[in-house]
């Protein structure tokens, strides 16, 4: 009989001793824990809980991918990014996530979905999971944008997308991996 991946690296797992709420807020829950280490030992981790999030790559029939220029606070920088948002609570459906942040950020409606995977953007303390997806057949519609929320759309054409990503002109991680993973699967035949 195989082992599972769980049974498989038990040896590796932290187990939680006590939890101290630090901040509780409408994005993140803030705490510091107390695990036991495999050795015994015990460290504290802390970290900030998150609901989770979607990131959607929204191609064009003509090769083109939609992106956005947003202002990001804690870096003081306009960065370009794919469409993305978190969940509006915990346990949405992803996809209707991602249809429901697609259609307020770009207006645009996607024929077809395909979930492309997770993406964890700082594991070692953050416990966000973002749902990655492909958009195709779009229709294009009203953007419904947040009340705070003020974006640049705009689309350029797949293969620049992606030698901005390789020199650093989009740094933002979820965009590079989203669309990096997309670039692969194109090249594949799987999309």
């Amino acid at each position: 009989m195989s082992e599972t991946k769980t049974e498989k690296y038990e040896n590796l797992r932290e187990e939680k001793i006590s939890e101290k709420e630090i901040y509780k807020g409408s994005i993140v829950h803030l705490t510091v824990d107390t695990v036991r280490l495999p050795d015994g030992k015990s460290a504290t981790r802390e970290v900030a809980w998150h609901k989770g999030a979607v990131c959607i790559v929204p191609l064009t029939e003509n090769g083109e991918i939609i992106l956005e220029k947003q202002f990001r606070y804690p870096f003081s920088e306009v960065i370009t990014e794919i469409p993305a948002g978190k969940m509006d609570h915990e346990g949405e459906n992803p996809e209707e996530a991602a249809r429901r942040e697609l259609l307020e950020e770009t207006g645009f409606t996607a024929g077809e979905l395909i979930f492309i995977g997770t993406y964890y953007p700082s594991p070692a303390i953050l416990s966000e999971k973002i749902y990655m997806y492909v958009a195709k057949g779009l229709e294009k519609h009203s953007q419904k944008l947040d009340e705070d929320e003020f974006l640049d759309v705009f689309s350029i054409s797949f293969e620049d997308a992606v030698n901005m990503i390789l020199d650093n002109t989009i740094p933002d991680g979820k965009t590079q991996a989203a669309v990096l993973k997309t670039y692969a699967l194109l090249k594949q035949g799987k999309i």
